[in-house]
């Protein structure tokens, strides 16, 4: 049943968040402002701040909630470079992620969107694998359509980017669905 705990690929390993992540996501990305500029979320000006966000993910697994986030490390055992979550809703799961800078144009994020959609579409419940990113976030933009996931439109004042402004903002809307997997065996 999805989502399971750990994933690996070729290169990295998501699992579940740990307290123990802290420092790594401080410094890797929590408080870097081009990485967070289109996020949800400020950058971080603290561990303390990295620290309850940590342990509001742990508590996401703990619980069994519909929103689980993964830590990304570079290799198992390696640095925490990023995270991927996914939030389950009936049929869908939603998709999000964030990754360091440095690590940026590697083809990671890509390579950890497409372990989170194969996994959830091992589940026969799941049918669509979906994500948005903001209008001008076009390196975004071609992650989604790297991982395989197909532009499906515009949604309008969709969401707030406090690191750009008070004023909801448009996004584009990237989806695969099973039937994009043709006849499963």
């Amino acid at each position: 049943m999805f989502p399971p705990s750990i994933l690996e690929t070729r290169r990295l390993r998501l699992r579940v968040p740990t307290l123990d992540d802290t420092d790594a996501v401080f410094t890797a990305y929590a408080a870097d402002p081009e990485v967070t500029r289109f996020m949800l979320w400020r950058p971080h000006t603290s561990t303390e701040d990295t620290r309850d966000f940590l342990s509001q993910a742990v508590t996401c697994w703990r619980l069994g909630e519909d929103h689980r986030p993964w830590s990304i490390e570079l290799g198992a055992g390696g640095d925490v470079i990023g995270m991927i979550g996914a939030t389950v809703r009936g049929h869908a799961v939603e998709v999000g992620y964030v990754l360091a800078r440095a690590f940026w144009g590697q083809g990671l994020i890509p390579e950890a969107l497409n372990a989170v959609t194969d996994a959830a579409f091992e589940d026969p419940a799941i049918h669509r694998v979906w994500a948005v990113c903001d209008l001008e976030n076009v390196r975004s933009a071609r992650v989604l359509e790297k991982a395989g996931l197909r532009f499906e439109g515009i949604l309008r004042s969709y969401h707030v980017a406090p690191n750009l402004g008070p004023e909801p903002r448009d996004c584009r809307l990237y989806a695969r669905v099973r039937r994009d997997l043709g006849p499963l065996t």
